[in-house]
Formats: structure tokens, sequence, C-alpha cells
């Protein structure tokens, strides 16, 4: 089913006219987060097989901080010319329209939709000294600490803390939250056990596990999956609430014409089912899930209402 309809895609895309992109024959994707982090891992995967197919070169740009409104508000002001993407978490284009009262760019009107990219579920991972096996016992540890249990978070209001303040939640603790500018520097202090625990997505986290330098402690998906053998879903410990999945989408500025999202459309989708690409997203627990710009449209706005309503049931403010 996802061959058919990948097929019918791309078929669609290459029957477009077609559109220049821009003249200088470089684009830029552009990351919110910092070189190491999930986003940037599956930006630089995709990169060179898009060029390929667009026949030019794609170079990753990344512009952390601020939590991701730095690297938006570049985008929402470049060129609507195929010559600046965007690839980003559901942090920029759904968390944040319910996180700030004001944003100096708009995650709907401000960027057009290519493609959804791939799903990651979330995993609590803490430093391999920690006793704790499981989420039960980490909570009871928490429990029983004179002082919070310091958790960090990729950054204030993103799908980090927000798997954060569901774990509190359910496990009726209270903890302390630790925010960083993206994961890869929130995962360096806790790999030097600076801080206790972290919620953060499957592909920046399963090589640190793989290689002994964080332990899983729980999916916070409905499933459990075949990167983490052993490691329950949150739901198997007896917390079916905290559930996150998080997705990454491919962007335009606004305005971008339509053959040229289809060009970026194909390109996406032609690197997506890319032999070496799709067993290196496989490896580091990436679904694929390339789609049209209709249905990341779709997901975007659908998550905006899900996501807004923990927000605001959480009380989840940026501080």
């Amino acid at each position: 089913m996802f061959k058919t309809a990948l097929a019918a895609l791309l078929a669609a895309a290459v029957a477009m006219p077609g559109a220049a992109l821009a003249q200088n024959k470089v684009t830029k994707l552009i990351v919110a987060f910092p070189p190491g982090g999930p986003v940037d891992i599956v930006a630089r995967l995709i990169a060179d097989p898009m060029a390929k197919d667009l026949g030019q070169s794609i170079i990753v740009d990344n512009k952390p901080g601020g939590a991701t409104i730095i690297a938006a508000e570049a985008v929402a002001r470049s060129p609507a010319d195929g010559s600046v993407i965007f690839i980003t978490s559901m942090t920029t284009v759904v968390l944040n329209s319910k996180l700030y009262d004001k944003l100096p760019y708009d995650p709907i009107a401000d960027f057009a939709p290519i493609s959804l990219v791939i799903s990651s579920p979330t995993v609590l991972v803490v430093h391999p000294s920690n006793p704790a096996k499981d989420a039960i016992e980490l909570a009871a540890a928490a429990r029983s600490a004179k002082e919070p249990m310091p958790i960090a978070s990729a950054g204030i209001g993103g799908t980090t803390h927000i798997a954060l303040e569901l774990y509190n939640e359910a496990a009726g603790i209270k903890t302390l939250h630790v925010p960083y500018k993206g994961a890869a520097p929130a995962l360096q202090d806790l790999i030097a056990n600076q801080t206790w625990a972290f919620f953060g997505d499957l592909p920046g986290l399963v090589g640190h596990v793989r290689n002994g330098k964080l332990r899983a402690l729980g999916v916070l998906s409905k499933r459990d999956n075949p990167q983490l053998p052993g490691v329950k879903t949150m739901a198997a410990q007896g917390m079916p609430s905290v559930e996150m999945e998080n997705w990454y989408g491919l962007y335009a500025p606004a305005k971008t014409p339509p053959d040229i999202i289809a060009k970026l459309n194909k390109a996406l989708h032609t690197a997506l089912v890319d032999p070496s690409v799709m067993a290196k997203l496989a490896d580091i627990g990436a679904e694929i899930i390339p789609s049209t710009p209709e249905q990341l449209r779709k997901t975007q706005l659908e998550d905006i209402e899900r996501y807004g309503a923990i927000i605001k049931a959480k009380n989840i403010k940026v501080e």
C-alpha cells in the first residue's frame, strides 16, 4: 500500500509543469536545532539524495535557539523560489502556536507545506549509572529524593517538555525542568551525568543506547519499538496517558510556486525510497511517512488542536 501510494505521488509530481529553482543551484535546508540532534540527523540523510534528484546542491544550515523561532523567522522571510527549505519537528509549526501569544512568524500562513518526512516515538532515557530499571522505578526515586530530580528537555514547550509534563502528572511527581537549546546539548549533559533523565526522539537516542552511554526506560508510543528490544511502552508500565510521537515535516516559504513545491516533493519522496536512506532511517527507529502537501497541512492543523488542548490542560507556559 505504501509503495502504491508513493508511486502515485511521484507520478503526479512528474506530470506537473516544470519550474526553475533558484538560479544559484544551491538550496539551503534549514534545521532549527544544533548539529547532532534528531532533526539534524534526518536532514543530513535526505540532503544528498534530494540534491541528486534536483540536480543541484543542498546545504544543511543549522539555526538553533529561541525555541526554533530564530530558524522559523529566517525561513519565513526567505525568497519563495526554492532556495530555502525547512525541515522541522512539531515544535515550530504546531506547539509554538499555542505556547506564545505573539510570534514573529505565522506557523500556517508563512510556510508552504511540501511533505511529511518521518514519525518518531519519544523515549525516556537515563545515564547508565542510574539504578532505575524502568519509568516506574525512576518515579519512585523522584519521590524519595530530597531535591526535585533535574530532567532535561530540548527546549521550553517542545515535545520533550510536554512528554515530561505528561510523565510528572501520570507518576504523581514533581521534577526540575532543565531546558536546553536543542536535543544535542541536552544529551551531552545527560551523558556527562549532569541531569537525571531526558525524553527525546528515538533517532537522536538509539546510537547512544546501543553504545551504552544511555539506557532507555520507556517508549512513549502505542507499540514496542524493534530498535529497543525489552523496553516497555509507558502504557505497559501503567501510564497510558504518557504518549508522544513526533513528526518532521518539510516546508518552503509561503507563496513558493506550486510547481517548485511539486519538484521538492518528488525529490524528497525519491530520497525516502533510496535503499540506503530507508535502511538508515529504519535503523534509527524512524518511520517513513511521505505525503502530499495537503496531507502535511491537514496533519499540522489537527495536531495544533490536539496538542493545544494538552498544553492548556497541563498549564504549560513559556517561562
